[in-house]
């Protein structure tokens, strides 16, 4: 009988996602991304895969929206780069990052600085500044 090789992760890790950003999306709750750039690639595998409920979670609650609207279903995913992972501190980090796409035979980037805070040890996503 044929085996299924384990789904990659959309985060462009070498693992499978099951074992990286997978782990976070299912795990229990006290299961957390032990960094800022941990958070940073599980919110864009979340958003890979609709995972809304996870990006809410994990969007500290002063700047989080009320709701988030599902993105096109055209939309696809084609890649993340981590440019860089900066620690401030330990309870406030950056991660600049591109994630492109394509929509309607459009390829676009979203090249974000976006800024961490950890509270009670669980990393939060605050905002984020688009270059």
């Amino acid at each position: 009988m044929p085996t299924t090789a384990p789904l990659p992760c959309p985060c462009g890790s070498a693992l499978p996602y099951a074992d990286c950003c997978g782990r976070w999306h299912e795990g229990p709750a006290h299961l957390q991304a032990p960094t800022a750039e941990a958070l940073m690639r599980s919110r864009y595998s979340a958003t890979v895969l609709g995972r809304l409920d996870y990006l809410l979670a994990t969007w500290h609650p002063r700047t989080r929206p009320a709701t988030l609207e599902p993105l096109p279903a055209a939309l696809r995913w084609l890649g993340l780069e981590v440019r860089r992972h900066t620690v401030a501190d330990a309870d406030h980090a950056t991660v600049e990052f591109v994630a492109r796409n394509r929509l309607a035979g459009r390829a676009t980037r979203h090249h974000e600085t976006s800024r961490f805070v950890r509270e009670d040890g669980r990393w939060f996503y605050v905002d984020g500044d688009l270059r």
